[in-house]
């Protein structure tokens, strides 16, 4: 069986190849650099906890050393504070340059056996069949790649979506952004800070060793910003936020960004995908590109590597557009919808009809992950089995509470993710005290154990102390994604059955295969 081909060795290329080694899957991963990451101290990444869960599963080396979670969200208007947000219920979010977190990415792939890393090559061709891909690439190794299946994760210019032909509208400049990271101490030590003085807006937000990144939004078709303009801006913010005194600093890197908003027609053709920048574009008011293309990856993981291993339907592989482009266009609509309130000054009213949120809310929600603009996908499942009510609708994101695993150890839910497997999880109160091999055979478990082996889909058995809004005896389904497919009263087999073979939405399109496990390299 030929590997995985993915294009683009950025944050969500790598990922995804580790996502498919994690479950198993060989991959052949076309580099059109070097293989080396500048050090960008101005470009960098928020990874909120679904995010920086997943990036911690796939091996990549600890980021804490290189980000910095916030010690709390501070807000401000006109010189004053308006609200303070600390995160002693909730993750919080962790922020890192982007050049560490793809170099802890390159450097688990380069480890993995699974995990083929090609630089210096540019691809220039492609062609599909009822079997596979075949991928041209130019540079250093100027040859054909077969691969089962092939992933554009190219950015925003992604020679994979115009080789397949697919349109990428939307709008031009929705934000422009003009960004600075510098050593300086700062009055809210480890504190992100949203200051809005309308149309003016500037956030700060830390990072290690003194560090900070800050933000000020410009006119969208403004002029140049100069050196000496951007220096002025510095100097003049950290003075107002230092009773009129500018702080000693070290100017470490700048830029100018513009964001534009791009949603790709289509993410899927026959055996080809796109992932990340390749298939949307988004940045505005605080929302993260580059988490919602880790959100990609690790959707389209689990069922590549269902298809890779046992064959997949054709509903299976569609949903993965169906789901991730839903959650981006969702999240893109939420952004235009605001930006004329917020930039235009139309008023939040206009909006959000009765409602008397500040624009500093509407803000927090995409920096922190919230609301419309910010909060983690849902995705709509195929059978909306809900026996049991619970805090988690059938489709939401599950509570990362503790579960006893299948070796007896006690880890967080989350942990158990990325295995391509199903989780069934029973909840059964005092059990976490329990040594494993005693409540095995205890109660429900043994008819449970029966009927999580007889399913169609590989699964593990995990038991939770505790589920938010579950009553005991409740049995949770979840998606190797980590998203809850249904909720049980008990153990019922032939439901259960049901709503696993609607997670795989229904047996492979093309026979069991029984694959290979050396990856395939080059055409000769």
């Amino acid at each position: 069986m030929d590997p995985v081909i993915v294009v683009g060795a950025g944050p969500v290329g790598l990922a995804l190849s580790l996502a498919l080694a994690g479950q198993g899957v060989p991959s052949v991963v076309l580099d059109e650099g070097p293989g080396k990451d500048l050090p960008r101290p101005a470009r960098t990444v928020v990874l909120h906890s679904d995010t920086a869960a997943m990036v911690h599963r796939l091996g990549c080396a600890p980021l804490r050393d290189e980000g910095a979670s916030y010690a709390a969200w501070r807000t401000r208007r006109r010189g004053r504070d308006t609200g303070r947000i600390t995160f002693d219920d909730e993750p919080a979010p962790l922020h890192v340059p982007q050049h560490a977190l793809t170099r802890g990415l390159r450097g688990a792939a380069a480890v993995h056996p699974l995990v083929n890393l090609v630089t210096d090559s540019r691809l220039d061709a492609l062609e599909q069949d009822d079997r596979g891909v075949t991928a041209h690439t130019r540079g250093a190794e100027t040859t054909w790649w077969r691969g089962s299946h092939l992933v554009g994760c190219d950015g925003a210019r992604s020679t994979v979506r115009k080789l397949l032909g697919i349109r990428f509208p939307g709008r031009t400049a929705v934000e422009r952004h003009a960004v600075a990271a510098l050593r300086t101490e700062l009055p809210w030590p480890g504190e992100a800070l949203l200051h809005r003085d309308p149309p003016h807006e500037t956030t700060a937000r830390p990072l290690p060793d003194g560090v900070w990144r800050l933000d000020w939004l410009l006119p969208a078709r403004g002029e140049l910003v100069t050196p000496d303009a951007l220096v002025t801006l510095i100097r003049d913010t950290m003075a107002s936020w230092c009773e009129g005194t500018t702080p000693p600093y070290d100017l470490l890197d700048t830029g100018v960004h513009t964001l534009h908003h791009r949603l790709a027609i289509r993410w899927r053709e026959r055996r080809a995908f796109l992932a990340g920048d390749a298939a949307h574009l988004l940045g505005a008011l605080g929302t993260q590109g580059v988490e919602e293309g880790l959100r990609d990856a690790e959707n389209l993981a689990w069922k590549l590597a269902l298809a890779w291993h046992h064959g997949a339907s054709e509903s299976l592989l569609d949903s993965y557009e169906d789901e991730r482009r839903t959650a981006v266009a969702a999240r893109l609509r939420a952004a235009d919808q605001a930006v004329p309130a917020l930039r235009g000054g139309g008023g939040l009213r206009t909006l959000l009809p009765g409602s008397g949120r500040s624009g500093e809310a509407l803000l927090t929600d995409g920096h922190l992950g919230r609301g419309p603009l910010g909060a983690l996908p849902a995705y709509a499942p195929p059978v909306a089995v809900r026996e049991v009510p619970t805090a988690t609708d059938p489709g939401g994101p599950v509570a990362n509470v503790p579960v006893s695993a299948p070796d007896g150890s006690t880890v967080p839910l989350r942990d158990m993710l990325g295995r391509g497997r199903l989780l069934v999880v029973l909840v059964a109160p005092g059990t976490g005290v329990w040594d494993r091999r005693h409540w095995l055979g205890a109660g429900l478990m043994p008819r449970l154990a029966a009927a999580v082996s007889a399913l169609p889909v590989r699964a593990d058995l995990l038991v939770a102390d505790g589920y938010p809004g579950a009553p005991a005896h409740t049995v949770l389904l979840v998606r190797p994604d980590g998203h809850l497919a249904a909720t049980f009263a008990g153990v019922r087999p032939a439901e259960l059955y049901e709503a696993a073979d609607a997670v795989r939405m229904g047996a492979p399109a093309t026979p069991d295969r029984t694959p290979s496990t050396t990856p395939s390299g080059a055409v000769d």
